[in-house]
């Protein structure tokens, strides 16, 4: 097994010097624990979903947090929100920088306890699973963006080389539906793995809850529900339009992408990276990947991404736009191989609209790199230029 090093690494490491706790949340099976154990290999390393280590630190967390003082990985921490108050009062009073880290894959119920209780005292990060610029040039470089796509990013596919049809049926029963039992009372599974199967189906459209309410059979009331723990959990996230006071009625409904895109290509039945060529999500789980790869970038550097989309009611649209401080960049993601003149159509437009745009992009699923007149052109290998 060859251990990648994860981009995100040097901002933790900064941070450990400068803030007492350290937190990271993020998917199961993203590499969190390893990314601890790595950075910090002399600390202590507790499992709080251990039932032991729950009554520890819940029946006695003075003593908890004495026992494990100078350096402790509190993994899963989400599961004793009780310890919380009691962290607030041992990093004021010892003030020890880097000497708690905190890791969960529950991302609400984590922020919701730090923002309660250590606000000011903590660096938050959000690890995900591994990206494209951390695979390249190792062993595990694929050749195509149909094999990245199809196998997904988690890191144990790679490392312990699992087939992505034995892996993701796992992934679902041990870590998702657990999460969801943990979370909700869900009476039949099948019914939520359908509910999944909906939303991977949905990947880059407007979310539409009484639709998807219809086709899986379930009220509006659940389906709410269920895609917060399916956010909760980092399964799945919205992207929200961006709009100004434009002329034209603007779009104001969230799309719906997965944080990994070979578990929506497992839902959506396809085995094999070929599959995706002739699927009808084959644009739309493009989309996805580059986005998601745009995502991790932005996050494995500490920043928080100002992620949107814009598309007004004449179904003019751009796929990704990036808010910065005084202007935008706009993102056109193309699966097609071959650059085709329309692609570049709607970049115009909203540059027309909206002249605080600095930088135009159109990713597409070729390799050549060029400079046209409306847009930088980049293939799917090249994400990294796009800041």
């Amino acid at each position: 097994m060859v251990l990648i090093r994860r981009h995100i690494s040097d901002r933790v490491e900064l941070m450990l010097t400068k803030y007492p706790i350290v937190a990271i949340s993020g998917p199961r099976q993203s590499g969190k624990t390893t990314l601890c154990k790595t950075l910090k290999p002399d600390y202590e390393y507790l499992n709080m979903e251990l039932l032991e280590n729950q009554q520890f630190a819940k029946n006695d967390p003075h003593n908890f947090l004495q026992t494990y003082k100078d350096g402790v990985i509190l993994d899963e921490v989400q599961n004793v929100p009780e310890l919380f108050p009691y962290l607030q009062y041992y990093t004021d009073l010892r003030n020890n920088p880097g000497e708690y880290i905190l890791s969960g894959s529950q991302h609400f119920l984590l922020l919701e306890s730090i923002t309660q209780s250590l606000a000011g005292r903590v660096s938050l990060f959000n690890l995900l699973p591994f990206s494209l610029e951390e695979l390249k040039g190792t062993r595990y470089e694929l050749n195509s963006w149909e094999e990245y796509l199809w196998k997904g990013f988690y890191p144990r596919i790679y490392e312990r080389d699992i087939a992505p049809g034995s892996f993701y049926p796992d992934y679902l029963q041990t870590y998702i539906e657990r999460d969801v039992r943990q979370l909700l009372t869900v009476n039949n599974l099948a019914v939520f793995r359908n509910f999944m199967i909906a939303c991977a189906g949905r990947t880059g459209q407007l979310l539409n809850l009484t639709q998807l309410s219809n086709d899986v059979g379930i009220d509006s009331k659940t389906v709410k529900n269920w895609l917060s723990v399916l956010e909760a959990s980092f399964v799945l996230y919205r992207l929200y339009p961006w709009y100004r006071n434009f002329k034209k009625r603007i779009v104001k409904t969230p799309k719906l992408y997965f944080y990994d895109t070979g578990l929506a290509a497992y839902l959506l039945g396809i085995r094999s990276a070929d599959d995706i060529n002739a699927h009808f999500a084959r644009g739309a789980l493009f989309e996805n990947f580059v986005i998601n790869e745009l995502l991790k970038n932005k996050l494995n550097q500490g920043e928080q991404p100002q992620f949107y989309f814009w598309k007004d009611n004449n179904g003019n649209e751009i796929d990704l736009l990036i808010e910065h401080v005084t202007s935008q960049t706009t993102v056109e993601i193309k699966a097609g191989k071959t650059i085709q003149p329309e692609f570049f159509k709607n970049l115009r437009k909203f540059s027309a609209l909206n002249p605080s745009v600095t930088n135009s992009w159109l990713v597409y699923g070729g390799e050549a790199k060029q400079q046209r007149t409306d847009a930088m052109v980049v293939g799917w290998r090249d994400l990294n230029l796009i800041e």
